[in-house]
């Protein structure tokens, strides 16, 4: 899948002419004028943290799955801008002038910039060499071999990273119960939505994908499976070089959607890459395929969580595994709303991944880091942790009055097993559901809908 917000027409700056017909596309606009701000930009969360890295460092790295709205948000904030491919790194590798590529008013962006590897160190020199900052804005949706960017890019670079579209974002939370105000204590409260669970199952098959967010299902599902084809196809090898069976690498995401939220084994994973007569990739392999996968932020683990406790509870250290947005889990498995609604046991799991999705949004806006906790009789969907001690708990239930109630318990079950006067009291303790109304019961535990969350 193709973002439009990553095609552009139109290519301006004639002073950069011989390069735009050898190597890529230039946009330009005067220093202080947001001339190449898109048209229709929808306000993400991870501006606030773009704006402050701006004026910190002289260099932005922005990272995140392809399609998610990096190039948009990287224009948003540049006054300039150069969209690379492998071109540019035929014409580094031959000589050409880096500063051809890095001369625009700053900040520059330098979208897609992995697939010009070589920009990395000229950039990191100009960096050093101009001594200001807010110079530089690189976008990419693939995270490089470490050797690429071996030269540290410590006291220069920063990295921020993007996800899909939160409910939030696209227009379908309205917010009024924020992550913020949970970690604080505050009270909270929210009238209901009027989406049914359908309603925000068909949310979850949409996606958080910019370009599709006022797009019909049918166009919804059709762009997810074209995003997994280029996937397995070209991404999953070009991303370290290293040839990979498109077939396989199919049938692995296939497992890990259907898989997803749990701490599934890899050699699980592996005998669900066999097609009938043939053996399953052996453990290790499918650890390279997996680490491709996240360098491609296409996967993603949340986690465990390792709290002192006062019991003696064996906690598990095993992550739960989710891909970039739930419309992929979906897509992999042909699962749609109707599917969803005679199958609620993956439901929930769909809603969890949603759910995670949402909160990495806005946990990093609030600094925050996720995790789930799991013993031998206790699991808990999230625990959402602040650096400075401040944490909350949280079970994600499709809702119900029977299901709200033993999430509860689960909570206070929790609690009673933490050696308090290490981890400190819980600033709030939540149930998120996919509907109906933000309250707090009578016990104090909150109950939101994914529809009144936001950051």
């Amino acid at each position: 899948m193709r973002a439009v917000n990553c095609h552009f027409s139109g290519l301006q700056a004639a002073t950069l002419l011989a390069y735009n017909l050898a190597v890529g596309g230039e946009e330009t606009g005067p220093a202080g004028v947001d001339s190449i701000v898109p048209d229709g930009y929808l306000p993400r969360v991870v501006d606030d943290e773009m704006a402050r890295a701006l004026r910190a460092m002289p260099a932005v790295v922005v990272e995140g799955p392809r399609a998610c709205g990096k190039t948009w948000t990287g224009r948003r904030f540049a006054n300039s801008a150069v969209y690379l491919d492998e071109r540019a790194s035929d014409a580094l590798a031959a000589g050409m002038d880096p500063a051809t590529i890095l001369g625009g008013v700053p900040p520059r962006l330098l979208d897609e910039w992995q697939l010009a590897p070589g920009i990395w160190n000229p950039m990191r020199r100009t960096c050093d060499a101009r001594g200001l900052r807010g110079q530089f804005i690189l976008t990419g949706s693939a995270d490089p071999p470490d050797d690429i960017t071996r030269h540290s890019g410590a006291g220069r670079i920063t990295r921020v990273r993007m996800w899909p579209m939160s409910l939030y974002e696209s227009g379908d939370s309205d917010g009024r119960v924020s992550l913020g105000a949970l970690l604080d204590g505050d009270p909270c409260a929210a009238p209901d939505s009027g989406r049914s669970l359908g309603d925000v199952l068909a949310l979850a098959c949409r996606g958080g994908w910019p370009q599709l967010r006022d797009g019909d299902p049918v166009a919804a599902a059709e762009a997810a499976r074209a995003y997994l084809d280029e996937i397995c196809r070209t991404d999953v090898s070009r991303v370290d070089g290293v040839e990979r069976d498109p077939a396989r690498v199919r049938r692995l995401l296939i497992s890990v959607a259907r898989n997803v939220a749990t701490e599934v084994r890899r050699t699980v994973l592996a005998a669900d890459t066999a097609a009938p007569g043939e053996a399953p990739l052996e453990r290790r392999t499918v650890g390279g395929y997996l680490a491709a996968l996240e360098r491609l932020f296409v996967v993603e683990e949340v986690p465990a969580w390792r709290p002192h406790l006062a019991s003696r509870a064996q906690v598990r250290r095993s992550a739960k595994i989710h891909l970039a947005d739930p419309s992929l889990t979906a897509a992999a498995l042909s699962a749609s709303v109707d599917g969803l609604m005679r199958d609620l046991g993956f439901a929930g799991r769909l809603f969890e991944s949603m759910v995670i999705r949402d909160l990495q949004v806005y946990a990093r806006a609030n600094r925050c880091s996720l995790s789930h906790y799991r013993d031998s009789d206790l699991e808990v969907d999230l625990i959402i942790e602040h650096p400075g001690g401040k944490w909350v708990a949280a079970e994600v239930k499709l809702g119900g009055k029977a299901a709200i109630d033993k999430a509860a318990d689960a909570l206070r079950r929790l609690t009673g097993k933490l050696d308090r006067a290490k981890t400190g009291d819980p600033a709030k303790l939540v149930v998120i559901t996919a509907g109906g109304f933000a309250y707090e019961r009578p016990d104090g535990i909150a109950v939101v809908p994914i529809t009144a969350l936001g950051p």
